[in-house]
């Protein structure tokens, strides 16, 4: 088992002892409903052929049709993609909205493909997915490596395979094909109102110091949102480069560059641009009020959660933080705001993006954002309800959210029974 699988199961037992599970509904959360292997061929540019693998988990459907993004990464793995399926489940439940966990991915480093190779790949890993996924079944999303026009691609090749147009297929597509206002940014933008919400009473946003690990949608968007509601974002990095200032970088410009192609070593050489250049490692052990973990899982592990120095961990990236790491995280007095309850801004709207589609109807960002910002606070106020701020010791805000997602998921299933 993969450390990231293992710490998903870590995690979830521990809540599941804790809140009395049965063996019969652990045995049930611990399996997954689908487990989807396939091989495939896609023609590249020189008209040869390579074979791919890829992956589509569904966790659990008791809640509603499953949903999770698709990956694009060297390091998807089938252990990979099932911790991320269950985590998505928690998620859904979490933020109360209708869905069930799934995730799926392809084992490729998406940079090493031409645009016409990504198409051409996006379009037969959809086929051969088909029997699984659909707008009542199963729903992909973007996930690492994939964007809006991935999921453009994905619900093309559908929607022509079924003979019509279904925009309910996919979610995180282009607004101009049946896609969200405000879907590009809604995991950093629900970071950002969990963070809020988390600092309302202690004084909010404004001043705090930040290090964001991470430049993608996630951690890009982050730091633009929360240096824009008057927070210092003193790191922030991507996968080749680390940045330091102490009063704080211009991360909307920093994010504007990225997002046209660029990287923070290439921002680094603009005019104007003040920055020292740290190593990696520096962003996660920064001395600053808040740290935001949004790149990959296991980031904080048993080696490094002794040097952290931020009083509270905000996780935007899935699974960055290992048992072993919470435990020793719990033990220094560290909050940790966990995954599934901080980052679940991007599943909400994409809820909202399939009730929209399925209605053929198109709400205003400011819409979208209100909603966001409402369910955000709803999840964000149950799971502090369960484990209030500064019972250190006695419960962590992971294992409360984990109690209030096992225990929505539970409860979905008690009422519909098992078919016989």
């Amino acid at each position: 088992m993969e450390p990231v699988l293992e710490t998903a199961m870590k995690q979830f037992h521990r809540a599941a002892d804790q809140v009395g599970l049965s063996d019969q509904h652990r045995e049930l959360l611990t399996s997954f409903k689908t487990i989807y292997r396939t091989q495939f061929p896609v023609e590249m540019d020189d008209e040869t052929f390579r074979i791919f693998e890829g992956y589509r988990v569904l966790h659990n459907n008791a809640r509603g049709p499953t949903k999770g993004g698709i990956r694009y990464s060297p390091h998807v793995s089938m252990d990979e993609v099932k911790a991320l399926a269950m985590w998505m489940t928690w998620k859904c439940a979490v933020v109360n909205v209708p869905f069930g966990g799934a995730k799926g991915g392809v084992t490729v480093d998406p940079a090493t493909l031409s645009h016409n190779e990504r198409q051409n790949l996006t379009r037969r890993f959809t086929a051969e997915i088909i029997p699984i996924i659909g707008p009542d079944q199963d729903i992909p999303a973007p996930d690492m490596g994939t964007g809006p026009e991935t999921m453009a691609w994905m619900m093309d090749t559908y929607s022509m395979m079924k003979g019509y147009t279904i925009p309910g297929v996919v979610t995180g597509k282009p607004v101009a094909v049946g896609g969200s206002e405000g879907r590009f940014e809604a995991t950093g933008r629900g970071l950002t109102y969990v963070l809020e919400e988390h600092l309302s009473m202690d004084g909010g946003l404004q001043g705090r110091t930040v290090a964001v690990q991470g430049f993608g949608n996630v951690g890009g968007v982050t730091a633009k949102l929360l240096r824009q509601g008057g927070a210092t974002v003193q790191y922030i990095s991507d996968v080749d480069t680390a940045l330091y200032h102490p009063a704080g970088l211009d991360t909307v410009t920093a994010w504007a560059h990225v997002q046209q192609g660029g990287s923070l070593k290439t921002w680094l050489e603009q005019p104007g641009v003040e920055a020292d250049v740290v190593d990696g490692a520096d962003v996660l052990s920064a001395d600053v009020d808040v740290l935001v973990p949004a790149a990959v899982e296991s980031v904080l592990t048993e080696y490094n959660a002794d040097k952290v120095r931020a009083r509270l961990v905000l996780e935007g990236a899935n699974g960055p933080t290992t048992a072993e790491a919470d435990e020793i995280l719990n033990d220094r007095g560290i909050t940790v705001i966990p995954d599934i309850l901080a980052n679940a801004g991007g599943v909400t709207v994409s809820y909202f993006e399939w009730v929209q589609a399925r209605q053929y109807m198109q709400w205003s960002e400011e819409q979208v954002n209100a909603e966001l910002r409402r369910l955000m606070v709803n999840a964000y106020r149950t799971v502090v309800s369960r484990c209030p701020i500064g019972s250190h010791g006695d419960c962590t805000q992971r294992e409360a959210a984990q109690w209030v997602g096992i225990e929505r998921v539970v409860e979905a299933i008690e009422h519909r029974g098992i078919y016989p």
